[in-house]
């Protein structure tokens, strides 16, 4: 089972915003400095996932873990910005999970050149002077994952935990059946 280490949302208000207007009346949250970025950054906590928003209307929260706390974190968002009177009941347009990076084993100690002869070499990348990891892009699944010797894999690009749970099982019986080490 992969463990959720990851969960990236994005939203739309149905609005644009003055940022600077907005980041001086959530003044203890946000943070905006469009020299450096032209858009609005706030962390309810010091250790909380981060929102940005920007002029658009659009938002994005990158950080939690899980999606549970995805939709918290939206809601926290929806709850400041109304709380305030910069949005109202019904300007969230849309808001829907992006991605999710887990993480999970797949096996012991993996010898990862045989790897990527075993899963094929047009599905798989290995460079270890470039990078230590395997990255393996199955045009079956949506996902990306990188797999390292020590079995350890990341699993990332899909929306769905579903959809991470089914390559999570691919990978194991495919590994299981190529009998590598």
């Amino acid at each position: 089972m992969s463990d959720i280490v990851n969960v990236i949302g994005s939203g739309s208000l149905r609005r644009e915003f003055d940022l600077s207007v907005v980041a001086e009346d959530l003044a203890s949250v946000a943070d905006f400095d469009p020299n450096k970025y032209p858009a609005m950054y706030i962390r309810f906590s010091d250790d909380a996932p981060l929102v940005t928003v920007y002029r658009t209307g659009k938002f994005i929260i990158t950080g939690a873990d899980s999606i549970e706390m995805l939709y918290e974190l939206k809601d926290d968002l929806l709850d400041c910005l109304s709380g305030r009177g910069i949005v109202s009941e019904g300007d969230l347009e849309w808001f829907e999970v992006q991605n999710l990076v887990c993480t999970t084993v797949l096996a012991d100690d993996l010898n990862l050149s045989a790897l990527a002869v075993g899963l094929g070499l047009e599905q798989t990348e290995y460079e270890p002077e470039q990078f230590p990891g395997l990255i393996y892009r199955n045009p079956d699944f949506e996902c990306v994952v990188l797999i390292f010797s020590t079995g350890k894999a990341v699993i990332t690009g899909s929306s769905n935990l579903d959809d991470v749970e089914v390559v999570e099982d691919y990978l194991k019986q495919k590994l299981s059946s190529l009998q590598l080490k």
